[in-house]
């Protein structure tokens, strides 16, 4: 897609928060919507991940604890392992650490791919050092506000 050029100035009187707000929907509405195609949310997506990471570290709550800064829809992190686990995505040990099945690992690949679809769409026609100094400009400006500016871990 081709973009209309602009002078510096008129660029860098730009408000960032509408430009980064409207970032952020279309990149969470595109990543959300094909999500929604294996049944899944954000949330989902953020257990299958964690779990698999460190499979047997994970339980409940502590993985609700982890994913709760990420979370901005006031996500019942509960009702979401409950799905997994009636899916047979994920089960439990008796002391309650997280596993993910043989389909819940296959479902997460799949969602994987999906994402990786919309992170294809959203880099095209962006150089790799463009796209690394726009992260790097943003934490800035996260940090100068106040926020954590570090990558998350």
């Amino acid at each position: 897609m081709e973009l209309k050029e602009y002078t510096q100035e008129e660029l860098a009187a730009q408000p960032i928060g509408q430009w980064s707000g409207e970032a952020y929907r279309r990149v969470v509405g595109a990543l959300r919507g094909q999500l929604g195609v294996e049944q899944l949310t954000q949330p989902h997506w953020w257990t299958l991940n964690h779990v698999a990471g460190e499979p047997g570290k994970w339980t409940r709550a502590t993985l609700a604890e982890r994913l709760t800064v990420y979370d901005d829809l006031g996500i019942d992190f509960g009702g979401v392992f409950d799905d997994l686990v009636a899916r047979g995505w994920l089960t439990e040990d008796a002391d309650g650490r997280m596993t993910l099945t043989g389909a819940g690992e296959a479902g997460r690949l799949r969602a994987r791919e999906r994402n990786l679809r919309v992170h294809r769409q959203m880099h095209d026609g962006i150089a790799t050092a463009d796209y690394v100094t726009t992260v790097n400009v943003l934490r800035r400006m996260v940090a100068n506000l106040g926020g954590d500016g570090d990558l998350p871990g």
